[in-house]
């Protein structure tokens, strides 16, 4: 029963579970009133999840809200929508919102919405001091607490009848931004405000600026008073006392500094009064200015001081300022409408004026060495004055210049440049320097001593002519130098090698070489070299020509290799010859020696072969042996003979021992019964044969089977007839 009802169970929540199916559709987000609203209204973002059920069923909603990516509400409901209510909108509440449905496992998205919320809060201004001295600073907050960060700053810092000085600041990571603003010289009260904005979708928006923020500025010290006296009527010579003061209401760090043209005269501090005295000159003239300093508190007050002339600056006048040397010259002081004055006329000096004369005049007699400027100073009631320097140029005359080549010697390659100096050792600078070539003026050239030309592109026709004037301001006039030639080299061009003979050279026999040049000037060096692993210096010398000739006595085999000539002058350039191939071979005697000794080797070996054909011959002719024609005629293999030749050619045995038999069968008859009751022998001999056509080689060998009769009483000399002892030992020697 327990398992039926487990089966029922079952069964009914399959059912069950089958039933309860669903589907999300869609995930809305909605923006009410609209997705841009002002700041300060309210806002209300609302999320709809769209699902179809197979039954009506209920189902937990997960709804979950984000801002940017970042959490800002979540709840859980039965309903299928869900509200996100924003009682006060604020600019922070700007951005990206997207809204996430969770239900029964299943997890659904909307698409991102934008809400803008125009405007920003007003931001709050705060001052650190409402009261500060001159030269002090204001610490002021802005403040904008409803808002979120990255934020723009701005500052402006307002007073009467003056434009805003504004300061900005960048804040990404706090809602609020402290600056300082100086308090300068002449703010009384201050005005200050601020304002930010924020970038929203690439545009700027402004909030509105806080309220104004008042700072009183009160004064460290009061603005100084400047006193000259005599006040009026100041006359060079004249004792000038000048007064700086002010009132100050705390002495520490005060400081008081009097100055003319930028040019500090004096200075006190921690003091309210400034005193300065001196003799008035007409230099004194000009603006003075006393400054009060305390802090970054600064107050100036200035007078403008005229003092008149006692009596103008002397004049000093020369009676020339060009003189040759041992000349006289005189030098001149005076005052216009002025006489009663202590003169005195010095020379400048770097390090200090050399006096000359107490005296409104000065005569001498001159030097090179009193080239320089003179001065006169006039004193009159302790002023002393300086007049305008004169320049006085003492000359000695210029010595004749020599003329030269830089490089040294008197030669240029053709196709450089000549660079010429002219030099005069004595004369008194500036010397002009002309440069001649023939009567042509090149260049002229102010110098102190010595002067350089250059002249370009040298051809062959400029070999002389080149002369130099010197000249100054003496009276002795121009001086000439004596006339430079020059010699214009000329380089080596196309340099060739050749032999007699040529190619091949008889071991032993001479060699001429001849190496020679298109043009180049002389001398010319010759050098001849031989190549093969290494080059080889063979040759080398001087020689006013453009050719050179080298015999090589007697070549030998190590001659053999390329040859080439170099040649060069004093251009300085190596030019070389294209290379020539020397093969070295034997003499003329030295081959006949060598057809001499092949020739005999030749003859010997025909010589040998011609005696071994004899020698052969006479060994087949022999009466050696006795053959049975019978014997030759069966068809055993023991008694045919039979030769097959190299080329094909067929030769019977028979015919060769035909002879034999014959003899052999006349000398039986002639020994009787003796020779026929002798037993029958069957020896194997072999034969040599000769081909007619390449005698004496051997083609080949041929078995010749006979029948050999024994006999007891056979004649020695009949076995003498057959051995032929000196063809054999010949044959063996060949």
């Amino acid at each position: 029963m327990y398992l039926a009802l487990l089966v029922i169970f079952l069964q009914c929540s399959e059912l069950y579970s089958q039933k309860r199916v669903f589907t999300f559709n869609t995930v809305d987000i909605k923006v009410q009133p609209s997705v841009k609203v002002k700041n300060g209204a309210p806002l209300s973002i609302t999320c709809h999840a769209d699902i179809s059920k197979s039954t009506d069923f209920q189902l937990k909603h997960n709804f979950t809200v984000f801002k940017d990516g970042k959490l800002v509400f979540m709840t859980v409901s039965d309903k299928r929508d869900a509200r996100y209510e924003i009682p006060v909108a604020r600019s922070s509440d700007t951005g990206d919102y997207e809204c996430t449905v969770e239900a029964g496992g299943k997890t659904k998205s909307s698409n991102s919405l934008h809400v803008w919320v125009t405007g920003m809060t007003k931001p709050i201004l705060t001052a650190e001091k409402k009261e500060v001295l001159e030269g002090e600073v204001v610490k002021l907050r802005c403040e904008l607490p409803e808002e979120v960060p990255p934020l723009y700053f701005f500052f402006r810092k307002m007073k009467m009848n003056s434009t805003p000085k504004e300061k900005s600041v960048f804040e990404s990571q706090r809602n609020f931004s402290v600056v300082e603003f100086p308090v300068e010289e002449g703010d009384n009260i201050l005005q200050f405000d601020c304002f930010a904005r924020r970038n929203v979708k690439l545009e700027f928006e402004s909030s509105e600026h806080s309220k104004k923020t008042l700072v009183t500025v009160r004064e460290p010290f009061i603005k100084p008073t400047l006193n000259v006296k005599p006040s009026s009527n100041i006359t060079e010579g004249d004792r000038i006392q000048i007064e700086c003061s002010t009132v100050v209401a705390r002495m520490r760090d005060i400081e008081i500094i009097l100055q003319k043209n930028k040019t500090i005269l004096n200075s006190v501090r921690d003091e309210k009064l400034l005193k300065y005295s001196a003799v008035a000159t007409l230099e004194d003239s000009g603006e003075y200015q006393c400054k009060v300093e305390q802090g970054r508190a600064s107050k100036t007050t200035k007078l403008n001081i005229v003092v008149s002339e006692l009596f103008p600056k002397p004049i000093l006048a020369a009676s020339v300022i060009k003189l040759d040397e041992n000349k006289e010259l005189t030098l001149s002081c005076s005052i216009n409408g002025f006489q009663k004055a202590n003169f005195s006329i010095l020379r400048k000096n770097s390090n200090a004026d050399i006096w000359l004369k107490n005296s409104k005049n000065l005569t001498m007699r001159v030097n090179v060495n009193d080239t320089g400027s003179y001065i006169c100073k006039a004193e009159v009631k302790g002023i002393v004055k300086e007049s305008k320097p004169v320049t006085i140029n003492v000359y000695a005359p210029v010595s004749k210049p020599t003329l030269s080549v830089v490089s040294g010697l008197p030669e240029v390659v053709l196709g450089k440049s000549l660079l010429l100096i002219c030099r005069s050792v004595m004369g008194t600078p500036p010397i002009t320097f002309t440069f001649y070539k023939g009567n042509k003026i090149k260049e002229t050239v102010v110098n102190d001593t010595y002067a350089t030309f250059l002249d370009e592109n040298i051809g062959q026709n400029d070999k002389g002519g080149y002369r130099c004037d010197a000249k100054n301001n003496h009276s002795s006039g121009m001086k000439t130098s004596n006339i430079l030639n020059i010699t214009v080299i000329v380089p080596i061009k196309n340099a060739s090698l050749g032999s007699v003979p040529y190619g091949e050279v008889e071991d032993g026999s001479e060699t001429v070489f001849l190496c020679s040049v298109k043009e180049g000037s002389w001398p010319i060096r010759f050098r001849i070299f031989r190549k093969t692993d290494r080059e080889v210096l063979l040759f080398e010398k001087n020689e006013n020509a453009h050719r050179v000739v080298w015999r090589r006595e007697a070549m030998n085999r190590q001659d053999t290799g390329t040859y080439y000539c170099m040649a060069s002058n004093r251009a300085n350039v190596d030019v070389k010859s294209h290379p020539i191939t020397i093969s070295v071979i034997l003499a003329a005697w030295q081959k006949g020696v060598i057809a001499a000794f092949v020739l005999i080797l030749i003859a010997g070996a025909v010589t040998l072969t011609l005696w071994w054909l004899l020698c052969k011959k006479k060994k087949a002719k022999g009466p050696s042996m006795e053959m049975s024609g019978s014997a030759l005629a069966t068809n055993s293999p023991n008694e045919k003979l039979t030769r097959q030749h190299n080329d094909g050619d067929y030769y019977s045995g028979s015919g060769y021992i035909e002879g034999s038999e014959n003899h052999m069968k006349s000398t039986d008859e002639s020994k009787g019964p003796d020779l026929e009751s002798a037993e029958v022998e069957y020896t194997e001999v072999e034969v040599s044969t000769l081909d007619p056509h390449r005698a004496p080689v051997q083609k080949g060998t041929e078995t010749v089977y006979s029948e050999i009769r024994k006999a007891n009483n056979v004649s020695p000399s009949y076995y003498g007839k057959t051995s032929h002892p000196i063809c054999c030992a010949a044959l063996l020697t060949f």
